[in-house]
């Protein structure tokens, strides 16, 4: 039984991994439209924050060694790769900032959590090979996906933030440790 290619990430299922889930937000973060690897996938980011924080995925690790790629097709943004300890959950080993725009290639390392966020002012969109079964996966909540560690401590250990017209970053205190970072030069104000 074959499922809906399209899916969206709502502002009320995003309240768990925000700096400020009490703040108000646009009704649909991202919009998703699942082709698996063979016609791959599209997300459709809003433009904008939420609290102060940069309209992103809700994020998350993949189950097994797979990688993928992103394709940037539209607007700028930021993506948070983030490798965990495989004895600690909330100890990362090693986190990677990483700025996108139109025309770049990201590619996600295998065993990197990951999440990307729109910083510029028009929509973000990405296609991206993730292999989605549409024939029992939910498109919203894939099956190769793990959310979980990510709801757990409310997100990723870094918050994209804007301050003073530019992308900044809060440490989100629900991580213990962060053992090797590359912060592509973006300043941290939390």
């Amino acid at each position: 039984m074959n499922i809906d290619p399209f899916a969206t990430r709502t502002h009320e299922q995003m309240k768990e991994v925000l700096l400020h889930p009490e703040a108000e937000g646009p009704a649909v973060h991202y919009y998703m439209i699942r082709g698996g690897s063979e016609k791959k996938n599209i997300t459709v980011w809003e433009s904008g924050t939420v609290g102060g924080e940069y309209i992103k995925t809700y994020g998350h690790y993949h189950v097994d060694d797979l990688p993928e790629i992103y394709w940037i097709l539209e607007g700028e943004g930021i993506a948070l790769l983030q490798k965990r300890s495989e004895d600690t959950p909330d100890v990362i080993d090693e986190l990677k900032v990483v700025k996108v725009k139109a025309g770049d290639v990201l590619n996600i390392p295998i065993r990197f959590g990951h999440l990307v966020a729109n910083v510029g002012d028009t929509f973000f969109v990405t296609k991206d090979d993730s292999p989605v079964n549409l024939s029992g996966d939910s498109a919203s909540m894939p099956a190769h996906a793990d959310y979980k560690p990510v709801q757990a401590l409310k997100g990723f250990a870094y918050y994209i933030v804007e301050h003073e017209g530019k992308p900044a970053l809060i440490r989100n205190e629900n991580y213990k440790e962060i053992k090797s970072e590359d912060l592509a030069g973006l300043e941290v104000i939390g």
